[in-house]
């Protein structure tokens, strides 16, 4: 048998983006993972489910084959359940291997996560990079025993069964130090067949706000950390020439929060004289017009704000701290330097009314960007909404596959609102927005979207009986950008 150290899982995502716009990306929190271990000699492969869809069973075969000391699966709060069921095919095969899982979900969760498997030996809390490096060493040296000493995890004690947690990890100050994930593990031609190849790059980590509904800063720290200029479009020069990928998403929450070193990216893009169009994120109250310019000069063709409401009171019970001049300034200078927007919001906000999610659907309208999203608020462990809608009694659906952020999962009828409404107005500002004469005559290519969203997302799912998946999914544990 082929001899690996560690094996790295992404799980099969029934509820992904892919169920209605038919494409996927590849898992770069495993990449980043994969790259850090290599770089202390050890061998790593990466099995892409969501890409193969192979299920638990031939993916265990080929774990069987590769035999590795460790296999690691990754789950956010929607896959929570399909990751873990990779585990119990494999810990039969191989039963001396250490299971690990990480994400957002585990971090939170993980006395929980671990109770719900007997299959699971350890989790990985917040970053992964350093920690796997440090569990893949233990292991080499057969000294399971002494996991205690290895920071930032929770484990099952081989001895007692107890779990156990052990001291925090700091988080990585030099993001320079990482190495570039490691790309040429997945198979990118494949990536191709769903969608025109694009590649993303994360240039920082850390959120300095605190919105309510999201737990990136309590995963990434509240301190922004970030990567060099030169760090940055080094990787960007790795994509497109030896990979051939000039589309690019800067997936940063914060990628704006420094003004001065994001025209410091785009003047060395500039300098490099690369050829590229990338997209980023944005709050609304981060952005001005010289800003955005030099974006755009350098090959930026899209920002996404997270605007999530129409409502001021409700942004301010979101604790955002941004108002609705800030959205409405922000999309229109963007639309001014020709860049297309998209922007986000959340229906359903514990303390909205009817007239609120009016306001939203009929704000988003108002501010024209190209594309809009919307979703259902979900409180995904970790967020503060989270912890005051359980201390409330508030939260009526603790299955994880229903976290969809397109399913209600609040008791609503003791909050002014019902389940059928909040669901009902989703659909309809999705409709709303996109089927717009004006809309549809300036956005041609959205027509043929919209009806193989409306035939996958809900005609299919009403012909079977079962609950819509719309076509917006966001794979993190929050519902929109910062």
């Amino acid at each position: 048998m082929t001899k690996i150290d560690v094996v790295l899982i992404n799980p099969y995502d029934e509820n992904a983006l892919k169920n209605a716009l038919g494409f996927i990306t590849p898992p770069m929190n495993l990449m980043y993972l994969a790259s850090s271990l290599e770089n202390e000699s050890y061998s790593v492969k990466i099995i892409d489910d969501n890409l193969l869809e192979k299920g638990h069973k031939a993916v265990s075969q080929l774990v069987e084959k590769l035999n590795p000391q460790i296999v690691a699966v990754t789950a956010t709060t929607s896959t929570i359940k399909s990751a873990l069921k990779y585990l119990e095919p494999v810990k039969n095969i191989l039963p001396n291997s250490l299971t690990v899982i990480g994400g957002p979900h585990a971090t939170f969760l993980p006395f929980e996560t671990l109770k719900n498997s007997e299959n699971l030996d350890l989790v990985v809390m917040g970053e992964g990079e350093e920690t796997m490096v440090d569990i893949a060493e233990h292991v080499s040296l057969e000294n399971i025993s002494d996991l205690e000493n290895v920071r930032g995890i929770v484990f099952k004690d081989p001895n007692t069964g107890n779990l156990k947690y052990t001291q925090p990890r700091h988080l990585i100050k030099d993001l320079d130090s990482l190495p570039f994930p490691a790309r040429h593990l997945v198979p990118f031609k494949s990536y191709d067949a769903t969608q025109k190849q694009s590649g993303e790059i994360i240039t920082s980590r850390g959120c300095v706000y605190s919105c309510s509904y999201c737990s990136s800063s309590l995963i990434m720290g509240k301190k922004f950390r970030s990567r060099s200029p030169d760090n940055v479009v080094d990787e960007i020069e790795e994509l497109i020439d030896k990979y051939q990928i000039s589309d690019i998403g800067f997936t940063d929450d914060t990628f704006m929060l420094n003004k001065r070193r994001a025209n410091d990216i785009a003047d060395e893009i500039k300098a490099r004289d690369l050829d590229l169009s990338f997209v980023a994120s944005s709050r609304v109250d981060r952005v001005n017009r010289s800003l955005l310019q030099n974006l755009k000069s350098s090959g930026m063709n899209t920002i996404y704000y997270g605007v999530e409401s129409g409502s001021q009171r409700i942004l301010d019970l979101m604790e955002k701290n941004i108002t609705l001049k800030n959205a409405e300034d922000a999309v229109k200078i963007a639309k001014n330097v020709g860049l297309e927007v998209l922007t986000s919001f959340i229906m359903g906000y514990p303390g909205e009314t009817e007239d609120d999610l009016n306001k939203t659907i009929n704000f988003s309208i108002k501010l024209d960007p190209d594309y809009c999203q919307y979703s259902i608020l979900t409180p995904f462990p970790g967020t503060k909404i989270y912890n005051e809608l359980l201390e409330k009694d508030l939260i009526v659906n603790v299955d994880w596959d229903e976290y969809t952020v397109l399913n209600p999962v609040l008791k609503y009828d003791e909050m002014g609102l019902t389940n059928k409404l909040v669901r009902k107005k989703l659909v309809t500002a999705y409709l709303k927005f996109y089927s717009r004469p004006k809309y549809l005559l300036s956005h041609r290519h959205m027509i043929k979207v919209m009806l193989k969203t409306v035939i996958r997302s809900f005609v299919i799912p009403k012909l079977m009986g079962s609950t819509s998946n719309g076509w917006y999914q966001n794979l993190d544990n929050k519902t929109s950008s910062k």
